[in-house]
């Protein structure tokens, strides 16, 4: 193999053509763009007149079977991502599926098992959200310890408005049996994975989701869930696409500490000098007014830390692209492994069929009677094939 990696990208949308983009820039300069395929005649125009030199293919796995690339990526509806995940792999080529790795724990656990069967072959998937230096630096305070157990988490992330001509812009957006939900599968999936990466996999989720509460579609587009970490540990999660000034607004309880994080962009630490209980035991009522008036140092029990990066538009996904191909060229280990895609396909699964059921579902819950849940749904919308 060359030194730069040669990458198919399969759809040549939106996310495909972004990343052709980045690779043509030399935003990524251990990968070059080997081929592009897509399914519609017209982007084949597209591709001829924007990367002249590439082979343009309109099925897949002529692509595949061509000679022309080292690895892929998946910029495709997210049924497909297993599919063409496992179809790329069995061919001994590189895959980078796009989030979220799939619709359903059931295809998403083939992806993984058959990824699991090739251990000589990189699999990733799209969370570029792990390349940002701000969670990074978060993950690496929580797995120090630095702010104790975690207690509670809340993360309000509503930055997703999307007005109804967005819905009606496709006939597959917003469907069961088109993309597979709404909001959780769509906008939301990198929070579901920040949030369990850093905090860690909840045992169980409540959850109370409106579908086509604010938008003129069968899918979510708000929803509230609470998770039981266990150890009386909890956690909230709000999102929604009709709030249009938006809110991102992330905070992580420790025993010891706590992180306040506003947009993604500044998060605020503080760090007990003691776990909190043991500051409780250790004040009496006339330390507690002190401090509550104001005549106490509060440094004396904490400190506070500002933390914030600058975010460059493009480099997160770029920077995942370049992981992926150094992880294929040397071995270098990958930010997003894609077998971690299947936590927070998970985690949606288990919040829609707690809303659907009316309660508490384990994270262990059975794959196939969400599946079923999920095909009276496709089946009632009466467009798209039922899935297996």
């Amino acid at each position: 193999m060359s030194k730069k990696v040669r990458l198919g990208i399969i759809g040549l949308g939106q996310q495909g053509g972004a990343y052709a983009k980045f690779i043509q820039d030399g935003l990524v300069p251990n990968m070059e763009i080997g081929a592009i395929c897509d399914v519609d005649p017209g982007k084949k125009e597209q591709a001829s007149s924007q990367y002249a030199d590439v082979p343009f293919y309109d099925d897949y796995i002529t692509m595949l079977e061509s000679g022309d690339v080292d690895a892929i990526v998946t910029c495709v509806p997210h049924f497909l991502h297993p599919e063409m995940g496992i179809e790329t792999l069995k061919r001994n080529i590189h895959a980078l599926v796009e989030k979220p790795a799939g619709v359903y724990t059931k295809q998403v656990k083939e992806l993984n098992e058959f990824a699991a069967s090739k251990p000589g072959l990189s699999f990733a998937i799209m969370f570029n959200q792990r390349n940002n230096p701000l969670y990074q630096r978060l993950k690496e305070i929580v797995d120090a310890g630095e702010i104790g157990s975690i207690r509670r988490t809340n993360w309000i992330i509503t930055t997703w408005w999307r007005p109804q001509g967005y819905y009606n812009s496709s006939e597959w957006r917003a469907t069961w049996g088109g993309e597979g939900g709404g909001v959780l599968v769509n906008q939301a999936p990198h929070q579901l994975d920040l949030w369990q990466w850093i905090c860690g996999v909840p045992q169980s989720v409540y959850a109370k989701v409106a579908y086509g509460f604010r938008r003129d579609i069968a899918v979510e587009d708000e929803v509230t869930a609470v998770v039981d970490y266990g150890d009386g540990a909890t956690g909230v999660f709000v999102t929604a696409t009709h709030d249009l000034t938006g809110t991102d607004r992330f905070e992580i309880l420790g025993d010891q500490g706590k992180i306040v994080v506003e947009n993604s962009k500044t998060a605020t630490v503080t760090r007990l000098r003691k776990p909190e209980r043991e500051l409780s035991d250790g004040m009496g009522m006339d330390d507690v007014r002190k401090l509550f008036m104001g005549e106490l140092n509060p440094e004396e029990y904490y400190s506070t830390e500002v933390i914030e990066f600058e975010s460059v538009w493009g480099g997160q996904h770029a920077g995942v692209l370049e992981n992926f191909a150094a992880n294929i060229l040397d071995g270098t280990p990958l930010l997003a492994p894609g077998s971690d895609g299947i936590n927070g396909v998970r985690l949606a699964n288990a919040i829609h069929l707690s809303s659907w059921t009316g309660t508490e579902v384990g994270l262990d819950f059975d794959e196939d009677v969400f599946l079923a849940e999920l095909n009276k749904r496709i089946a009632a919308e009466g467009k798209f094939p039922q899935r297996s």
